[in-house]
């Protein structure tokens, strides 16, 4: 029966994540659901307070970074870079592809896979439009590798820090034992993205040049030194999160004196129903673990960093986050690989690459989906199932080789 709970509470949350009916925030379901993990026994109390002082740190960076980008989108941030992309592409849809990529890739690392998403993949629809071009090879570009140009820093998703913080790892040494990899999906995705959209990138455009943005210089300014805080910080104990939110009230100060920024703006940029949300999860996917789920998991997951164990974890991870969904994936898997950095990293790749694959294995997934459906340009189930099913198996491959390969360099 507690296996049956536990299942039945971590499907309904998901579920309703995923649902959002009448434009609910996913919290409406998880923290009830963590509520009556604990009260009907599934976690103690104890054990739930500690996952609850576990994720803090982590959960604080989230809202502190999804408030920078937002700032660095009223700076006029990801209006220049639309601007520059659609500069850049002089009218050929191709190179309008390349400096998609270039720009997805950098955001997605620095600012976050939300901010990929949420900000990047609108500004991008724009400039595919504007120079008459078909968008579906460039917002597609946004929402993979709003998963797997993830890869780079501890900063860039959620499923990072969560590893990071039990990696024992430097920041430092995380983003060398990853840019490897990083690199290698992001030529994979690509080179298969040129592939499978050949004939939307035939289609001649025309260049409309417009009025050009001027460059946010302060803006840019501060989240080059907030990305540089992040890097310095880490090694003398502060964590990323205080870095972010200097960062951030580096750019409200100046939108505040200007009347451009309230106090609610800056709550609901923080989105703290979210932040509720993963806290909730959290103290649910240990429910789960606790009662079947991790006893499967740790008897699945590989002991031994080879080339084989490494692929083997990325294989499982990515299999889970499609089932699970990648956040849940990751806190079912931390407690099995832990041990070994090596494979710690492996299960990332699995869960920031594997999510490509299918609309629910990843929440950014999910929110891009709904921010084109609002735009009228509505993506195909079945071109997505099919665009996932070429990049994330040779991704994954190639992100894994390129990974035992920085290890034996590195001798991790």
């Amino acid at each position: 029966m507690p296996v049956v709970v536990a299942v039945v509470l971590l499907v309904a949350v998901l579920g309703f994540a995923i649902a959002r009916p009448f434009g609910l925030p996913e919290a409406v379901a998880a923290v009830p659901a963590a509520g009556v993990a604990v009260v009907a026994g599934l976690v103690p109390a104890g054990e739930a307070v500690s996952q609850l002082r576990a994720l803090g740190p982590t959960v604080g960076f989230l809202a502190a970074v999804l408030l920078l980008s937002y700032l660095a989108e009223a700076h006029g941030v990801f209006a220049y870079i639309g601007d520059r992309a659609a500069r850049h592409s002089r009218g050929r849809p191709r190179r309008l592809l390349t400096a998609v990529f270039a720009a997805a890739a950098l955001v997605t690392a620095v600012l976050s896979l939300d901010a990929t998403v949420v900000l990047l993949t609108p500004v991008v629809l724009a400039a595919a439009l504007r120079i008459g071009a078909r968008p579906a090879p460039h917002v597609y570009a946004c929402t993979h590798l709003a998963n797997s140009a993830s890869l780079l820093l501890p900063v860039s998703n959620l499923t990072n820090l969560l590893a990071f913080a039990a990696s024992g790892l430097s920041f430092a040494a995380f983003a060398g034992l990853m840019a490897a990899p990083w690199l290698a999906v992001v030529a994979v995705e690509y080179a298969v993205l040129r592939r499978f959209f050949a004939a939307d990138l035939a289609v001649g455009a025309h260049p409309e040049p417009g009025s050009p943005v001027p460059p946010p210089r302060y803006a840019l300014v501060v989240l080059a030194a907030t990305l540089a805080g992040f890097a310095a910080g880490e090694p003398v104990g502060v964590h990323p999160a205080f870095s972010a939110l200097a960062g951030a009230i580096a750019l409200a100060v100046p939108l505040a004196r200007r009347g451009r920024l309230r106090a609610t703006d800056v709550v609901r940029a923080a989105n703290p129903a979210f932040c509720a949300f993963v806290l909730g999860l959290g103290v649910v996917v240990l429910a789960v673990r606790r009662h079947g789920l991790g006893g499967l998991v740790d008897a699945a997951a590989p002991a031994a960093p080879t080339l084989l164990g490494l692929l083997a974890a990325a294989g499982l991870a990515a299999l889970l986050a499609n089932l699970l969904n990648n956040l849940p994936a990751t806190l079912v898997l931390l407690p099995a690989v832990q041990h070994s950095p090596a494979l710690l990293l492996a299960v990332l790749i699995g869960v920031n690459v594997g999510p490509n694959l299918t609309y629910t294995g990843s929440l950014a997934t999910l929110l891009w989906r709904q921010i084109l459906h609002a735009r009228d340009a509505a993506p195909s189930a079945a071109q997505f199932l099919r665009l996932g099913a070429l990049t994330v198996p040779a991704g994954l491959v190639a992100a894994v080789a390129a990974l035992w390969a920085g290890l034996r360099v590195s001798g991790l």
